[in-house]
């Protein structure tokens, strides 16, 4: 016998970025909105935590600055690289227009929170934990809802609205039948932690030699550590065995000194599978996909957050007023994809460039050449006109098209301002 269904106005799948945001600008506009974790919390490691200026502007729209800015966050002004002949500003991020001149990093799960504590203070807004969503409900081709298990039983949730926020993996996108196109990638990322000591660099650290390629995140008592890896090639580090794998470290960050033999085996690694990929259409009739559920993006320039976001507001503005009402067409969900179609393309195609002439260089096999790294012509030109820093300090911090919050989610002081 079927389960009864319940009915809400929208169904959001996933309590990721785009999920709960999305959840929150929708619940504000007084539609009825049920987000769908499967985890009992958000407690992930090595997720992305990059929070950019155009997402730290928007929490101050939604009037949750101040909760942000307690938990506290580590702030960023400038990225940097390393290379052997020196350390070069890649981007300056003072010259950014608005209140925040820098970039935020802050535990995944901490902002999570922030966002999900604001939603549960909306009376159409329910977020329902350990609920894992196993395929869609349809009325002919429509999409009317989802089925999930939670505590050993089977729930049906109807919905005017479905949105898959359910990240690269999405099942909500896989029982649709939308299919990706995805693009190849050169590199892998290894992601670790090791002790950060009093007088260690502050920030994110790039470090790039010949052959390697390492991102080291502050985090107030440790570094979040990512190595680039070639693509496919983490079994033969497994077979090389951890000794060499502690040498390779301590050989491109030697002042990491003893910390790498904390790393007693790979069990204290996780492997991040870098996919690129995007969806050529974002919707059928009765759901929209958003997020890392539409566009999975590379780690190059930590922009997935942010994009994700960017996605999430812009899907509240255009479709809260037809779910008010209760006629959503398919056309409205286009207009949302037409919205977020070029920034997604067009940092993709960046992030394909950097792929190509930037990390493919730096995870070269071994008989590469191994000559000291140093710095392009156009790294030099950025040191000689600083001015120039600020053009990857938008591209990170901004984005190519951000999305304000619609006046109907603004905290009531910042509607008024």
């Amino acid at each position: 016998m079927d389960t009864p269904a319940t009915r809400t106005g929208c169904c959001v799948v996933g309590g990721g970025p785009a999920g709960l945001v999305l959840g929150l600008i929708l619940a504000r506009a007084g539609v009825r909105t049920t987000v769908l974790e499967k985890h009992a919390d958000f407690l992930r490691d090595f997720r992305g935590d990059t929070v950019h200026a155009s997402t730290l502007t928007l929490l101050d729209e939604l009037g949750l600055g101040e909760q942000f800015a307690a938990l506290p966050p580590r702030w960023l002004q400038k990225l940097s690289v390393q290379l052997d002949s020196g350390t070069y500003v890649v981007a300056d991020l003072r010259r950014l227009p608005g209140q925040h001149q820098h970039i935020a990093f802050v535990p995944q799960w901490d902002f999570l929170n922030v966002v999900a504590d604001a939603s549960r203070q909306e009376p159409s807004y329910e977020l329902i934990m350990e609920a894992e969503v196993t395929d869609l409900l349809w009325e002919g081709s429509r999409v009317s809802g989802v089925s999930y298990r939670r505590d050993g039983r089977d729930y049906r949730l109807e919905a005017d609205l479905v949105f898959a926020c359910d990240g690269r993996s999405s099942v909500v996108r896989s029982r649709a039948g939308l299919r990706s196109r995805t693009f190849g990638v050169p590199m892998d990322v290894l992601w670790f932690r090791l002790p950060r000591r009093g007088g260690d660099p502050e920030g994110a650290v790039g470090r790039v030699s010949r052959s390697n390629f390492l991102i080291m995140i502050d985090r107030g008592d440790y570094f979040q550590i990512g190595l680039v890896i070639k693509k496919g090639s983490a079994a033969t580090l497994r077979d090389q065995g951890m000794e060499a794998f502690r040498e390779r470290l301590g050989n491109v960050m030697p002042w990491l000194g003893d910390r790498v033999e904390l790393l007693n085996s790979f069990d204290d690694i996780r492997l991040l599978n870098v996919v690129l990929s995007r969806l050529p259409r974002w919707y059928r009739d009765g759901l929209l996909c958003i997020g890392d559920a539409a566009h999975a993006m590379s780690p190059v320039g930590g922009v997935g957050i942010n994009l994700a976001v960017q996605d999430a507001v812009a899907t509240g503005r255009i479709l809260a007023e037809s779910l008010r009402s209760e006629q959503v067409v398919t056309n409205d969900l286009r207009k949302v994809q037409r919205r977020r179609w070029v920034p997604t393309v067009l940092t993709q195609a960046f992030q394909r460039v950097a792929h190509r002439f930037v990390v493919a260089t730096t995870i070269a096999d071994e008989e590469a050449d191994r000559r000291p790294t140093s710095a392009p012509f156009p790294l030099r030109l950025m040191q000689r006109f600083p001015l120039l820093q600020a053009i990857p300090g938008y591209f990170v911090g901004i984005g190519l098209l951000p999305e304000h919050a619609p006046d109907f989610a603004r905290a009531p002081a910042t509607a008024q301002r």
